[in-house]
């Protein structure tokens, strides 16, 4: 087990390397070579050929790619001095365009919002859709299981920006004021009110979530239930919750701890169109923004953040088959 985690850790390493020279020569090398030059954003309104230049001198993107790439890679690790009073600690993933703050600051204050977002969601979606799940596999073709599979149809049909202000319309600004304040609190400074704030986002987001996982859950028990071992431990009159759950639920878990590493991952990295709907600022609302602004260091540094979590996630949930699953084995 320990050679494998190793063999991941350094395949993983690998992968966020491979991203970051992709994202970094898409991001400042390639606009040069379509003749957009990214210190123009940089260089105010107008800026003459002269200031630009500067700003080029300034910010290194005149030296060759490889030097660039270099200064940017040895500053997550070590930092960067960009001049006096501009000298970025590590993790240094340059400074905004825009507004000169570092990059790394800006993901650090953001990212409480997607945490809390990602974390509640996913305990509701989870634990709401393998239930249903087994519920329905359980009782196939019950008017529960046409209910519940009618109901996940319409949650991964329906996106999360027209529950999500359909929900408003009820909850908050409508007949029924259950949740009238939506600004994002801390967990440190009010638990209450953090929950209480952002229950309406979970159940909107673990909405479209635990749809597609009762119905992934569903076919999986379905198709576990059926096989020999399971008529076997039931032929040995083991008690049919011990059947369900050590046998069948177990095997039938893989797939769906795949899809929940890779959406936390994801929505750990950025959850757009949530965050725009309920007007929460995380990262996914910072990486709108700084599109839309053409902040290129802010886009580099939120892209190579999402990566990291969903490699990380990856790594997480191949460990975890070995204790799920029997019949996984790592040599």
């Amino acid at each position: 087990m320990f050679r494998y985690i190793v063999r991941r850790v350094i395949g993983a390493v690998f992968v966020l390397w491979l991203i970051s020279l992709i994202t970094f020569w898409l991001f400042f090398t390639l606009p040069n070579i379509l003749g957009a030059n990214p210190a123009v954003l940089f260089a105010g309104r107008s800026p003459t050929p002269a200031i630009v230049a500067a700003v080029s001198h300034h910010l290194g993107l005149d030296q060759p790619f490889w030097t660039q790439y270099w200064h940017f890679l040895s500053g997550i690790f070590v930092g960067r001095n960009f001049g006096p009073g501009q000298n970025c600690p590590a993790p240094c993933l340059g400074f905004s365009f825009i507004n000169g703050q570092p990059v790394w600051q800006e993901i650090i204050s953001d990212l409480p919002v997607d945490i809390s977002l990602a974390v509640g969601a996913a305990i509701i979606w989870l634990v709401a859709g393998v239930s249903i799940g087994i519920l329905s596999a359980l009782r196939p073709r019950s008017i529960f299981d046409r209910a519940a599979m009618g109901v996940a149809l319409a949650g991964v049909s329906l996106p999360i920006y027209f529950t999500g202000l359909l929900a408003l319309s009820i909850f908050t600004f409508g007949p029924i004021q259950i949740f009238p304040n939506l600004h994002f609190v801390g967990f440190t400074q009010n638990p209450i009110s953090w929950a209480r704030n952002l229950i309406l986002p979970w159940l909107c987001l673990a909405f479209l979530y635990a749809a597609l996982y009762a119905r992934l859950t569903r076919a999986q028990m379905l198709e576990t239930m059926t096989e020999d071992y399971i008529r076997t431990a039931r032929a040995k009159g083991l008690p049919e919750r011990t059947v369900i759950f050590k046998h069948a639920l177990r095997s039938a878990i893989t797939p769906i701890v795949t899809i929940f590493g890779l959406d936390v991952g994801i929505l750990l990295g950025s959850a757009v169109l949530t965050e725009q709907t309920f007007s929460l600022t995380g990262i996914g609302r910072l990486a709108i923004q700084s599109i839309g602004a053409r902040d290129l260091p802010v886009v580099l540094g939120v892209t190579l953040f999402a990566a990291f979590f969903v490699v990380v996630a990856n790594i997480l949930v191949d460990i975890a088959y070995a204790y799920l699953d029997p019949r996984v084995q790592y040599s």
